[in-house]
C-alpha cells in the first residue's frame, strides 16, 4: 500500500528506483534526506518496496545487514540495518546470472533462516528466535548498492534497502534443533579457491541468531512484522567479495548442504537459458 511521504522522502525513492530500472548509479540520497535521519531513510526503503509490490514483486523475507565487524569495516558502516527480501531477487542454486543485471555487486556467505511461525512481538530473545524458525540453510547474497561507488552513510544504505540485490538458497537445509551455529566455519570460494573464511561466531554477537533476535525486535517496532515461511538473511560470516564476469561462487557452512552461483555475460547467459 502506498502511503502519504514527504517530498524529500519521495525524491529519494525515485532516485533509487530510477537507478535499479536504468541500471545505472545514482547519487547518495542523504543530501535529500539528511545524515543522520533513520526514521526517512526507511520511509524511504518502505516506500521503493510498496512501488515494487504495486509491479507485482512479493515480500517473501528480511535480511539483517552490516552483522559482521569485517563487513563493517569494508563498508564503513558500523551499525546493523534492516532491509526487504522480494521474491524476485531470489535466484536458485546454481543459477547463472548475467553479470549486467547487477550494477556493482559484492558476494558473501550467510547463515539462513526460515521461519515456522511468526516473530512479531516485543522482547525477543535468542531462545525465542530459535524456536520460531523450521529451517536452517546456508546462503549467498549478492549485495549490490545502487550509489556510485559504495559512497553510503547508514541513512544511504537503509533507504536503498540495505543494499539488496539478489539471494541464493541452498536446496535444502537442517532442522534447527540444537545446532551451535556459533560454531559453524563458513568457507567462500571463487572458481575453486577460497576467498573468504569466517564463522558464525563472527556475526552478531557471536551467534547468528542475536542477528535474528535483534531483527525480529526491531522489525517489531518499526511494524515490519516477521511471518511463519519467510526467510531471514542473518548477516555475512566473512568478508564480501568482488563480482566478475565468469565466476563460480560455492559457499560452505558448517555441515549445511552447500549453495553456489555463476555469474557470466549476457550472451553466455542466454545461452544457459537464463533471462537477462
Amino acid at each position: 500500500m502506498i502511503r502519504d511521504v514527504s517530498p524529500a522522502v519521495g525524491q529519494a525513492a525515485e532516485r533509487l528506483r530510477h537507478a535499479e530500472t536504468l541500471r545505472r548509479t545514482c547519487a547518495p540520497v542523504r543530501d535529500l534526506i539528511g545524515r543522520t535521519d533513520v526514521e526517512a531513510a526507511y520511509a524511504v526503503q518502505q516506500h521503493v518496496v510498496a512501488l515494487r509490490e504495486i509491479s507485482g514483486d512479493r515480500v517473501v523475507g528480511r535480511k539483517v545487514g552490516l552483522t559482521a565487524r569485517a563487513v563493517q569495516d569494508q563498508l564503513g558502516v558500523h551499525e546493523p540495518t534492516i532491509g526487504t527480501l522480494m521474491d524476485t531477487m531470489q535466484v536458485h542454486d546454481g543459477a547463472v546470472v548475467p553479470v549486467r543485471r547487477l550494477l556493482q555487486p559484492l558476494v558473501e556467505a550467510e547463515v539462513v533462516f526460515r521461519l515456522g511461525e511468526d516473530l512479531d512481538e516485543p522482547d525477543i530473545d535468542a531462545d525465542r528466535a530459535r524456536s520460531a524458525v523450521s529451517e536452517v540453510l546456508a546462503g549467498i547474497e549478492v549485495v549490490d548498492s545502487r550509489i556510485h561507488e559504495w559512497d553510503i552513510t547508514r541513512v544511504d544504505t537503509i533507504a536503498d534497502n540495505a543494499s539488496a540485490g539478489l539471494f541464493v538458497l541452498a536446496p535444502e537445509g537442517r532442522p534447527i534443533g540444537n545446532l551451535r551455529l556459533g560454531e559453524f566455519a563458513m568457507e567462500l570460494r571463487c572458481n575453486g579457491k577460497v576467498v573468504s573464511r569466517g564463522s558464525g561466531a563472527d556475526n552478531f554477537h557471536g551467534d547468528p541468531l542475536h542477528g535474528l533476535a535483534w531483527l525480529a525486535n526491531e522489525a517489531h517496532r518499526r511494524g515490519l512484522s516477521l511471518r511463519a515461511g519467510q526467510i531471514v538473511l542473518a548477516g555475512a560470516l566473512g568478508p564480501m567479495v568482488d563480482v566478475h564476469e565468469d565466476d563460480s561462487f560455492s559457499a560452505v557452512i558448517g555441515d549445511l548442504p552447500p549453495v553456489s552461483v555463476q555469474f557470466r555475460s549476457s550472451v553466455a547467459a542466454r545461452e544457459a537459458g537464463v533471462s537477462s
